[in-house]
């Protein structure tokens, strides 16, 4: 499981916070991740590769779980998403909203979506929109009004 957490400073989260819903990752590796853009580099981007061995687990307690911790504690914004998917591009848009199983933002529940036909509807990328919504409110507001003039 890849978790991305925007807003939450460049420390990672100790192993321990992470054994929730009664389930403990077989591996944990976190990292602050290299040449954030600008507006993103003050509010820290850290992701998280949670691995269990079980492939028979039912994960779906244990992402909304992780997706609440991480925003637990500071204005944030996290998403669950399939490895290999990260771009500082792209993060949250249209373009990568069904390879995104799961979001949370601080002061909401989390959203998770299993089902890769929802995944792929315009439902789930409403969804996505919603939670970038989330993510341009963290960011500075000149980061945002240039963004929008590039894709208008």
């Amino acid at each position: 499981m890849n978790v991305f957490v925007v807003g939450a400073g460049n420390t990672p989260l100790p192993e321990e916070a992470f054994h929730l819903a009664g389930m403990v990752p077989d591996a944990f590796l976190p990292f602050p991740l290299l040449e954030q853009p600008e507006a993103i580099e003050p509010l820290g981007l850290v992701s998280y590769d949670l691995d269990f061995d079980d492939t028979s687990l039912d994960l779906c307690e244990y992402t909304r779980a992780v997706l609440k911790r991480a925003c637990a504690d500071t204005p944030a914004v996290a998403w669950a998403a399939f490895e290999g998917t990260f771009n500082y591009d792209e993060l949250l848009t249209d373009q990568v909203a069904h390879q995104v199983y799961g979001y949370c933002a601080t002061g909401t529940e989390p959203v998770v979506e299993w089902d890769t036909a929802a995944l792929r509807g315009e439902e789930w990328r409403q969804r996505i929109a919603k939670a970038r919504a989330a993510l341009d409110a963290l960011l500075p507001a000149s980061e945002v009004r240039d963004r929008n003039s590039r894709t208008d």
